[in-house]
């Protein structure tokens, strides 16, 4: 487990593109398979979160916030990258609900270990800082377990199912119709002090 002082958090920039496609691409191919199609998992992710990325991180939504969790140079030789986690967030996205919290991974062999919980966090503290009582909200797969227990965990709120999205509007990356949940914290000061 990283101690506190091994990690460190920044803001992304445009160099960080490949590294942040690269780590939800394995997110995606670890807990989105039976949602998502095989082949887009296995042969078309990749490329199309590359591009995704790439274009998001190059000229950024003002309303965009992208925070990233590293380990320090050391534990990066022993543990095969720095980048760990990453939290994506559009400020005023929903008028009801808020900024919506569009992307929170961390990578496979550090889960379970604070860093989701931190990045959680610093994202509460950054919807407060720029949009005081906004509140804050995000999707996640039906399917997804363990994601809907850590965010029980961590005192979100489902509110409503409703049929997800196929990545880039094209229904053959799908496999039937997979449910997101809605879930909400509508004070994210709920998830500060996590740090």
């Amino acid at each position: 487990m990283p101690a506190p002082d091994e990690l460190r958090f920044r803001a992304a920039g445009p160099g960080d593109a490949p590294a942040v496609a690269a780590l939800h691409a394995d997110s995606w191919q670890r807990h989105y398979r039976g949602a998502f199609s095989d082949s887009f998992l296995d042969g078309e992710a990749p490329g199309f979160l590359l591009d995704r990325w790439t274009e998001r991180l190059a000229e950024p939504d003002p309303r965009d916030r992208t925070i990233l969790a590293e380990l320090d140079e050391d534990r990066e030789r022993a543990d095969g990258g720095a980048l760990v986690g990453l939290a994506h967030t559009i400020l005023d996205d929903n008028p009801t609900w808020g900024a919506l919290l569009d992307n929170l991974h961390v990578r496979y062999g550090q889960k379970r270990q604070g860093v989701g919980t931190r990045l959680l966090s610093l994202t509460a503290q950054t919807v407060l800082a720029d949009r005081p009582g906004s509140g804050l909200y995000l999707w996640v797969l039906e399917q997804n377990t363990n994601a809907r227990a850590f965010y029980d965990a961590r005192g979100g709120t489902c509110v409503e199912s409703r049929e997800v999205m196929a990545p880039g509007g094209n229904p053959a990356r799908l496999n039937g119709k997979p449910k997101g949940l809605r879930y909400t914290w509508p004070d994210p000061a709920r998830l500060l002090g996590r740090l």
